[in-house]
């Protein structure tokens, strides 16, 4: 009977109909899907609509804080091994206290390299109401959460700064989702016991079983400025009672961790809240210096054999007039006399992201910058330069005005060639379009005769009678008009702020120019003096400028003052359209190479600006002269792919030496990667006088191969670091070092640590479970020194011929960093002490907000015999103390003949840390 009157056929008919049962059956599966997802969570959608709305919001924010699940799985899913709970776990939980961190939101803690498995402190709360009297830390509080009761509950959380409550539909940590929390944006805050700020605050209705426990994390961050404070709170619905903190009846402890070591992280749960997966690199990264570049990566690229090189430069000595061997360096100087090498291409090493206005890298001073900005760098175009539009001035003018200013007009084909003068008082008049310079024609006032009397006259209260002439101006009074509030004020002119277009050449000449007058040179407006002021209505100074036709003429004695007082009003009050419509301003710009103006010269003062630029009109013709001579050795073998590096290190005196590392590609097509180390010298003799009618062609390179200048690929890297009590620290530069053989492949380094009897990890354990394919352990007692802890490290390595990299330990590596040291130190002749950039506090590698601290020469490449050479550490002076042990052997590595290649390394930083309970404590 349904089957018979249902209107199949009438549907089939009937498109319309049929789309629209299929969009009512879709929106049924998906209300239906949607009411399943809540079932299992415990949540009711039918209590209110506040209800169905909190729990579609939690849902959708709480995923936005996942990460993608396919990488989270693969990081901790697997490894996750449910601890064992026991009953006197109850009435605490975990408390996780990460210090010395900036940063108002959840997302800057999740930054925190140590997060969240190296906390600083362990520790455990009895309720969820934490008072910390801290500043600038972030809390991870965690445990079991026990109902009193079955039931509907709503959790909210109240924080000084930004905090986040999770909780598990389980007691597994892998099923938390995101029910609660304070703003993301690190503005949001709310005072103790205030849950109904935000509505974020407060969790949709969540169903709970009194027979069950359920995981919760909570995550807390606060900056140095409010009371810091985070609690979390419940109810049950459909009660009159409020919300109650959650007290220690009601918590437990995920595990306990008394006794346990900062090393020993297996305790610690891995969940979706502190998880995450954050790339080294952001492809809209706000730091050009975080793109990808080639030089992160040509490590990669098979180097072209040393065999092919031989030959294709002649041979020559490599002394260059800058080592100072035999030279007293006075005690400390070493680092005032270490130059910096140029570089190209642009490796964007400058940190444009951190420059404010008063950045040094521009010459002005920071008083010039804020008076006259950037106005030198712009030259407004003249007059006859501007739009075809304006009005032409008659050549009389130009003719007048150049004999006035002692200067003749240029030719439009010759003013490439005229030298630009410093912006003076008519610059600024043409900065903007003004009406041109009146004639003497342009007045009939200007001459006596008689005439009739004119209705302009009463207006004007001009004392002489005259016919009006058609000599008369009349741009200023077109029609009649009725008496204005304007001439009321024509006897007697307001003061007022001086307009960029008053006209001081009214009179068919140029009066000379007032002290005064500069004040207005500058790029924008701003208030007269009172002394411009009383000189525009002193009626003695205005009689110097009046034609002597009128001067001291009896019969005119108000005719000049007057007219012009009444033609400066009208002029002042004229639309800024209505000249405008003349002409658009326009002025001359050019290129400002401002990296190209930088010294090799060590600013100490300026840690923005980054590795000084090689011009490319001097690296192109040397790697073209290179390459030709290539081709001249090996025909058709190699050919040029791009310039990857090049390196400068100037010497006037004697010639400049160069690194050329090139991407070439051989007659199979394959890329390789020839990076060779070139002396272009300076040719010798008398130069002849230069004959200015004939353009004279630049010279070819004079290069030529400094003989035993050049680096061993082949090198050993030893990489030395002390330590004592810094576990987290040691533990993260294990994992860097993980990280670098994992990325390079490279057997040829190594890893050595000298322990300091180390109490809060064991180092050694740590190495021998890791992936390092080569690394030694050394065990010290006494107070750290780092000097001897250097020397000891040294001490260790057998092979003279291979690196020494003195390390620290807070330092987050780029994946190029052992071809670099490689690269920049060849034996007997140059050691490495590349920059590092130092991060600010809460900033992470991925995000590069610091400085480039160069007064720091800890970070240093040499090989083992230089360092013998010169004298090793100076365990002496430095046997109880450190610092400062990095200047003085830069001085006895000067004293020694080296040479010391300094360059500003990119991705290479120093990670935030405070100097608390770093190695302070002296052992009696």
């Amino acid at each position: 009977m349904i089957v018979t009157n249902f209107p199949l056929k009438k549907l089939l008919r009937n498109g319309k109909d049929l789309l629209l049962g299929m969009i009512l059956l879709f929106g049924v599966l998906v209300v239906f899907y949607e009411m399943v997802e809540m079932e299992s969570w415990g949540l009711n959608p039918y209590i209110d609509d506040n209800g169905w709305w909190r729990a579609m919001v939690d849902k959708v924010f709480s995923e936005d804080h996942q990460t993608d699940p396919v990488k989270v799985s693969n990081a901790w899913r697997s490894n996750y091994t449910p601890p064992t709970w026991k009953p006197e776990f109850k009435g605490r939980a975990n408390l996780h206290a990460f210090e010395d961190w900036c940063g108002t939101s959840t997302a800057a803690l999740r930054k925190n390299g140590h997060f969240p498995l190296y906390p600083h402190t362990r520790t455990t709360v009895k309720k969820l109401a934490v008072n910390p009297k801290w500043s600038n830390y972030g809390l991870r509080i965690f445990g079991y959460l026990h109902p009193h009761t079955d039931g509907e509950f709503s959790i909210a959380v109240s924080s000084e700064d930004n905090s986040e409550f999770w909780l598990s539909t389980d007691d597994s940590p892998l099923n938390v989702k995101l029910l609660a929390w304070v703003g993301k944006t690190g503005t949001e805050w709310a005072v103790p016991g205030e849950f109904d700020k935000y509505a974020s605050q407060t969790s949709g209705p969540i169903k709970l079983s009194s027979q069950r426990r359920y995981f919760f994390e909570v995550l807390y961050v606060q900056d140095d400025k409010g009371t810091g404070h985070v609690e979390v709170a419940w109810k049950l619905l459909n009660q009159d009672f409020g919300f109650t903190i959650i007290d220690s009846k009601h918590i437990s402890l995920y595990a306990s961790e008394s006794g346990l070591l900062p090393s020993d992280v297996s305790t610690i749960p891995q969940t979706a809240a502190s998880h995450h997966h954050i790339p080294s690199k952001q492809p809209g990264a706000t730091a050009d210096m975080l793109r990808e570049e080639p030089r992160d990566t040509f490590y990669r690229v098979p180097l072209v054999s040393s065999n092919f090189l031989k030959g294709v430069l002649a041979d020559c000595s490599y002394k260059p007039s800058y080592t100072l061997k035999g030279v007293r360096v006075p005690r400390y100087q070493g680092i005032h006399m270490v130059r910096l090498s140029y570089i190209y291409p642009n490796d964007y090493t400058r940190l444009t992201h951190m420059e404010s206005d008063e950045t040094c890298i521009y010459q002005e001073h920071p008083s010039d910058m804020k008076t006259n900005g950037f106005s030198k760098y712009i030259i407004p175009d003249g007059p006859e330069e501007k739009s075809t539009t304006d009005f032409a001035k008659p050549l009389q003018d130009e003719e007048e005005a150049s004999d006035l200013t002692g200067t003749k007009s240029v030719p439009n084909d010759e003013k490439d060639h005229v030298v630009r003068r410093k912006k003076s008082v008519s610059d600024d008049k043409e900065d903007f379009p003004v009406r041109k310079k009146k004639s003497l024609l342009d007045d009939a006032e200007y001459f006596p005769v008689r005439r009739r009397k004119s209705v302009l006259d009463d207006k004007e209260d001009f004392p002489v009678r005259r016919k009006k002439s058609m000599l008369d101006d009349k741009e200023y009074f077109p029609v009649r008009r009725r008496k204005s509030v304007l001439d009321d004020k024509e006897v007697f002119p307001v003061r007022k702020r001086k307009s960029v277009f008053d006209d001081k050449k009214d009179f068919g000449f140029q009066r000379r120019r007032s002290v005064f007058d500069d004040n207005e040179d500058f790029g924008f407006r701003r208030r007269r003096s009172v002394r411009n002021d009383e000189e525009e209505f002193d009626a003695e100074a205005d009689q110097k400028e009046v034609w002597p036709g009128l001067r001291n003429n009896p019969l005119f004695p108000d005719t000049y003052s007057r007219k012009h007082l009444r033609e400066k009003e009208i002029e002042k009050n004229m639309p800024l359209q209505l000249d405008l419509k003349m002409s658009t301003p326009t002025a001359k710009v050019s290129y400002q190479d401002l990296q190209a103006l930088q010294s090799d010269q060590v600013n100490f003062g300026c840690n923005l600006v980054g590795n000084v630029q090689l011009s490319s009109s001097e690296a192109l013709p040397l790697v073209k002269a290179f390459m030709d001579k290539l081709e001249a050795k090996h025909p058709g073998l190699f050919r040029l792919g791009r310039v990857i590096n090049v390196v400068k290190r100037v010497d006037e005196v004697r010639g400049s030496r160069y690194l050329l590392e090139l991407e070439v590609i051989d007659s199979s097509g394959k890329l390789l990667r020839l990076s060779q180390y070139i002396y272009n010298l300076n040719r010798s003799g008398r130069r002849r006088r230069r004959d200015t009618t004939v353009k004279e062609l630049k010279p070819p390179p004079l290069l030529c191969n400094p003989m035993g200048f050049q680096w061993n690929p082949a090198a050993t890297v030893h990489i030395i670091v002390p330590v004592k009590n810094q576990a987290r620290w040691v533990q993260q530069l294990i994992t860097e070092m993980e990280r670098l053989f994992k990325e390079t492949q490279d057997t040829n380094f190594n890893l050595i640590i000298t322990d300091y009897s180390s109490s809060d990890m064991d180092v050694k354990k740590a190495l021998e479970k890791s992936s390092l394919y080569r690394y030694d352990y050394l065990k010290l007692s006494g107070n750290f020194e780092r000097s001897a802890g250097l020397q000891a490290g040294v001490d260790l390595i057998k092979e003279k011929h291979s690196i020494v990299f003195l390390c620290d330990l807070h330092l987050h590596f780029p994946s190029n960093i052992i071809d670099a040291i490689r690269t920049h130190c060849v034996e007997g002749y140059m050691v490495f002490a590349p920059v590092v950039m130092r991060l600010d506090c809460g900033a992470a590698p991925f995000d590069a907000r610091g400085f480039w601290e160069l007064d720091g020469f800890g970070l240093l490449g040499i090989y083992k015999s230089d360092l013998e050479a010169v004298g090793g550490m100076n365990t002496e002076k430095f046997k109880d103390t450190w610092g400062g042990e990095d200047v003085e052997l830069i001085d006895r590595i000067l004293e020694g003949g080296l040479e010391v290649e300094r360059i500003h390394l990119r991705n290479f930083y120093h990670n935030f840390h405070s100097k608390r309970g770093m190695w302070v404590t002296q052992v009696s």
